[in-house]
């Protein structure tokens, strides 16, 4: 069992590590254009591979994407209490609290654990996770049009695109399918090295507290994805996932829509960088149990 947890995250250490000691050498990274190249390029084609390529059906993909919005909005609600127990501006909590960070940390471990049919899963997870953040978020955050903002979002149009093939059992045309899955082969490899390189930018000055949200939120939304799960009856591989994602660290976009509305950054960057540190410790007691 050892080997095995160790054989799952020691490509997720491995990648961020590359990123974190690139920057600490001194070494230039384009953050912003890695960035757009992954969410623009790299995860449409993700989407389209994992989800296409899977052996998962239009009625788990759906309940897969309701259980996850419940999970979120359930998290939504509980920030009010959370503010409380913190004494924090609910505001400043709202993003850390709903955003786990399902892409650059979620998706490599779930593909290690689980294999191509969980990744699918993984992805329908943080597909969700993203429509929320980037409607919600940037309302929260700005004063972009959040209509206008999604109907930029090429992760949009990947998941219509997917929903359409699983409600009809159509499969992509050979030459698409190999497309995408060449293009998307370059996403989680950035997406683990982009994320070594944000830890290593981010300023933490408030650790304790950071250690105090993480030992709220993580068991809070790890319960809430089983009961969730279980009262949706999702397919147990699905539920595995719902729990994994859902109980990752806090996501890296959340300091930059922090900074972006001028909402306590470092205090932000301090609960990501404390929960991802933690996540080290956590997350092989959690795999040990659903894997």
């Amino acid at each position: 069992m050892l080997a095995e947890l160790f054989a799952v995250m020691a490509p997720v250490l491995f990648g961020a590590g590359v990123g974190y000691g690139w920057v600490r050498a001194g070494q230039p990274y384009p953050v912003d254009f890695v960035t757009r190249l992954v969410f623009n390029v790299g995860t449409p084609a993700l989407i389209l591979a994992a989800v296409s390529g899977a052996e998962i059906d239009i009625t788990s993909f759906g309940r897969t994407m309701l259980a996850t919005a419940l999970v979120l909005g359930t998290l939504g609600a509980a920030t009010v209490l959370a503010a409380l127990v913190l004494r924090r501006d609910w505001r400043v909590l709202l993003a850390p609290m709903m955003y786990p960070n399902t892409g650059n940390m979620g998706l490599p471990v779930v593909l290690y654990a689980f294999g191509e049919d969980g990744f699918a899963f993984g992805i329908t997870v943080m597909i969700t996770v993203t429509l929320f953040q980037f409607t919600l978020g940037t309302v929260l955050a700005s004063r972009d049009n959040p209509v206008r903002a999604l109907l930029r979002t090429p992760n949009v149009y990947a998941i219509a695109a997917v929903v359409a093939l699983l409600a009809t059992d159509t499969d992509l045309p050979r030459w698409l399918a190999n497309t995408v899955e060449l293009i998307s082969g370059f996403t989680v490899p950035l997406m683990l090295i982009t994320l070594g390189v944000s830890l290593a930018h981010i300023r933490a000055t408030s650790l304790r507290s950071g250690v105090g949200f993480s030992l709220l939120r993580i068991p809070v939304a790890g319960v809430l994805a089983w009961g969730v799960g279980y009262a949706l009856g999702l397919p147990p591989l699905a539920h595995s996932i719902l729990i994994l994602q859902m109980s990752m660290p806090v996501a890296v976009f959340n300091y930059l829509f922090a900074v972006r509305a001028e909402r306590e950054p470092e205090y932000v960057a301090s609960l990501v960088f404390v929960s991802t540190l933690l996540s080290l410790a956590y997350l092989p007691i959690l795999l040990a149990l659903l894997m």
